[in-house]
């Protein structure tokens, strides 16, 4: 096996080797590819197919990437690929010339092209371009995975995202279907009144979340800061200022494990609105989510892995006490203390941690029980006040709050409140938040005196949501990963 890998490094070796003498040869021939600076494209591959009828026999310019070539003597075939797909070109010498033919036999796999010519069917019914002019454009000096295993190493696909969308033609289409579901949301909102903002990646105090921040120092006041791991407390603000709809799409940063669902920056998309509450959020999601993917899957009916989601019908609405009722058959209600709930969760064998009070040990109980069956889209509603420091209690139970998680697949995909709009509740949460952190759970919440601030200048009511974009292109593009839907996901260096 290891003189098999020799032997195929020194192959490769002098594959290079040759590409890097063609570059040379051109060079001094006057015909550096890298000396082009613009090429006119007229049309792409699949438009062209699409609209054979109108374009059979008319001229047309397009450029790609050659991933065939079969030369036959005075005349040869080639595919080029391109944005939409690759389309097949006839070259003969007669057509482009004996010099331009001589040249365009040294051509590699990998080289892009620039072809111009005239568009007809082969005899074998392919739509095809007969070329009158071909240009090479770049060179290509390195040498592309064999056509027919193509790039199948996961680890080398993330970290060479770029061969990865080159050998496999789906990959490029989930990372269009991401484009046009981030601007299917733009399109909703807008729609709905909302103004896209942006607020600071670089802050002081990294809130609105149970996340632990990554840290920086800031040479020129030298101060540290972190980067944010929500978008919360600053879109809040707007809401204190007027602007009564916001949105924002943007990154975050989470210093925490890698696995399938989870990467240290992602996208989190977050929306505010005055003047409704964690009902109107529900609303807002399931016509969000409706609207998505009906625009960007074409149904209302997504299918992933073995599940298969509907979400033409209501969205169940279920509390988390009846939710754990329901499936680990142990009622929350019934529970009256701490010390109560750390008995049946010894029972149950829940781990906890001693600060751990009433309501963590109800969330632990859900997430042991509960969340793998959240198939079909489903609100979790009514938190303990414990686990949702920014969020309305409920007036008629204190203990619990106005807030919904909305679960599909057996995932949270969203997150959303009655935005705590009390200040003085506001501190104290934030004081219990400290506590916690003094008492290990480095996750905490920190105070905010700013935020306090405009707190107590007024927020009207308000409704907000946070939504895993990443998460939600992982659904609507059956990708089993979160690193399938990211461009460049996070990878370990290769010199560590």
């Amino acid at each position: 096996m290891a003189e098999q890998k020799k032997g195929q490094d020194v192959d490769v070796n002098q594959l290079l080797k040759v590409r890097r003498e063609k570059l040379q040869d051109l060079q001094e021939r006057g015909k550096d590819p890298f000396q082009i600076t613009k090429y006119d494209v007229t049309h792409h591959s699949m438009e062209i197919k699409d609209n054979f009828d109108t374009l059979e026999g008319q001229t047309v310019t397009i450029a790609g990437r050659m991933m065939f070539k079969r030369v036959m003597g005075k005349a040869s075939f080639c595919n080029v690929q391109d944005l939409q797909g690759s389309i097949q070109s006839y070259v003969a010498r007669d057509n482009i010339g004996e010099e331009s033919y001589a040249d365009f036999k040294k051509y590699d796999v990998g080289d892009i092209l620039g072809i111009t010519g005239e568009v007809f069917k082969t005899k074998t019914g392919e739509i095809s371009i007969h070329a009158s002019e071909v240009t090479l454009l770049s060179k290509s000096l390195q040498v592309l995975p064999e056509k027919f295993h193509g790039l199948t190493d996961t680890d080398t696909r993330y970290r060479q995202r770029y061969v990865d969308l080159i050998m496999n033609p789906e990959v490029k289409d989930t990372f269009i279907k991401r484009s046009k579901i981030i601007s299917s949301i733009r399109r909703y909102l807008d729609g709905q009144g909302f103004m896209e903002v942006e607020t600071p990646m670089l802050v002081s105090n990294a809130g609105g979340a149970a996340a632990r921040p990554f840290e920086t120092h800031f040479n020129a006041l030298n101060e540290d800061l972190k980067l944010r791991i929500s978008l919360e407390l600053y879109l809040k603000r707007l809401i204190v200022g007027g602007m009564e709809r916001v949105y924002e799409i943007g990154r975050v940063f989470r210093n925490e494990g890698l696995d399938t669902r989870h990467n240290p920056e992602f996208t989190l998309m977050e929306l505010y609105q005055a003047y409704t509450d964690y009902h109107g959020m529900m609303d807002l999601t399931e016509n969000l989510y409706r609207h998505v993917a009906k625009e960007v899957t074409g149904s209302e009916i997504l299918t992933y892995g073995e599940h298969t989601m509907d979400l033409s019908k209501p969205f169940a609405r279920i509390t988390m006490v009846d939710a754990v009722k329901q499936y680990a058959n142990v009622d929350f209600n019934e529970i009256h203390s701490t010390e109560e709930a750390k008995k049946v969760a010894d029972e149950h064998h829940i781990e906890y941690e001693e600060r751990h009070e009433k309501g963590d040990i109800l969330n632990l109980f859900f997430e042991e029980y509960v969340e793998e069956h959240l198939i079909q889209p489903t609100f979790i509603m009514d938190h303990p006040v414990e686990i949702s420091p920014l969020t309305k209690k409920k007036p008629e139970n204190p203990d619990y709050v106005e807030r919904f998680e909305f679960f599909m697949n057996g995932w949270e995909m969203a997150n959303a409140y009655s935005e705590l709009n009390d200040p003085i509740d506001q501190r104290e949460r934030f004081e219990a938040q400290e506590k916690a952190f003094a008492a290990g759970d480095d996750e905490a919440n920190h105070t905010d005196e700013d935020f306090l601030n405009a707190l107590s200048i007024g927020m009207p009511p308000t409704g907000g949501i946070g939504f895993g974009i990443d998460r939600m292109v992982m659904m609507m593009t059956n990708s089993p990963a979160i690193r399938d839907v990211l461009l460049f996901p996070t990878m370990k260096s290769l010199d560590k």
